[in-house]
C-alpha cells in the first residue's frame, strides 16, 4: 500500500474508534484499566503489550490471482491488549474484481471505511431487503450486527483496501458459503433447502473444501 493510504488508515481508524468508543461498544465492561492475560504477570507490562505490527506486512501483499478479498484482523486473538476493550480492526485487500463473500459476525456490527479504491456493498435485513451502496475513498458503510453482508471490487483493473472497526474485541465471522456448503451438512439437505440437485450440491461442496 502506498503511505497515502497508511496515513488515511490512521485517520479512518481513530475516527472510527472514537466513535465505537461512545456508541458501539459490545462486550462486557471490566473492572480494571485493561484485561492482561492469565499467562502473564501484570508486573511485566510495557507498552509493547499495546502495541500491534501485524499489518506491517500487508506492504508486501500479493493479490495476483485471487479472487476473494485479503483479510488480515487484529482481534484479541491476534492482539490480546483488545481483550475488554469492545474494539477490533481488520484490513481488507480486494484484488481487481474481488470480493469478500456474503458473511455475517454475530458479535457486533461492522463501520467499514474506505480507503483506496471503490467498493460496491451491501447487507441483508430481516425483512429480505437489500441495501447496496457504492462507496468512494474516506466514505463509511454501517453493516448492523449480526446481518448478511458482503463487499465486491467492480473495478477490473486496480485493487482496492478498507478498514473494518468492530465493536467487540472478537466480533466473530461466519462465512456463508463456507458455513453452508463446508459443514458436513448432509447434501440432500442442501438440495431440497435450495431447491435443486445432490449432484449440482456436491460439486458446490467440493469448491468449499
Amino acid at each position: 500500500m502506498e503511505r497515502s493510504t497508511y496515513a488515511t488508515m490512521a485517520l479512518a481508524l481513530l475516527l472510527a474508534m472514537t466513535s465505537y468508543a461512545s456508541v458501539g461498544a459490545s462486550d462486557p465492561d471490566i473492572l480494571s484499566d485493561f484485561v492482561v492475560p492469565p499467562t502473564l504477570d501484570p508486573d511485566t507490562i510495557t507498552r509493547q503489550f499495546f502495541t500491534f505490527t501485524g499489518f506491517r506486512n500487508l506492504r508486501k501483499a500479493n493479490l495476483t490471482g485471487k479472487t476473494n478479498a485479503m483479510i488480515a484482523k487484529a482481534t484479541k486473538k491476534e492482539f490480546p491488549a483488545l481483550d475488554g476493550q469492545s474494539v477490533s480492526v481488520a484490513t481488507i485487500m480486494y484484488p481487481p474484481s474481488g470480493i469478500n463473500p456474503p458473511h455475517t459476525h454475530p458479535r457486533a456490527a461492522e463501520l467499514l471505511i474506505v480507503l483506496q479504491g471503490t467498493l460496491e456493498v451491501g447487507f441483508v435485513n430481516t425483512q429480505n431487503k437489500l441495501f447496496v451502496q457504492t462507496l468512494q475513498p474516506a466514505d463509511l458503510f454501517i453493516f448492523p450486527k449480526g446481518l448478511v453482508h458482503f463487499q465486491v471490487n467492480r473495478d477490473t483493473v486496480f485493487p482496492a483496501v478498507a478498514l473494518g472497526v468492530f465493536g467487540s474485541a472478537s466480533a466473530g465471522t461466519v462465512s456463508l458459503p463456507s458455513s453452508v456448503f463446508g459443514s458436513g451438512i448432509s447434501e440432500d439437505i442442501l438440495a431440497k433447502a435450495f431447491k435443486t440437485d445432490v449432484g449440482t450440491v456436491s460439486k458446490i461442496v467440493k469448491g468449499n473444501e
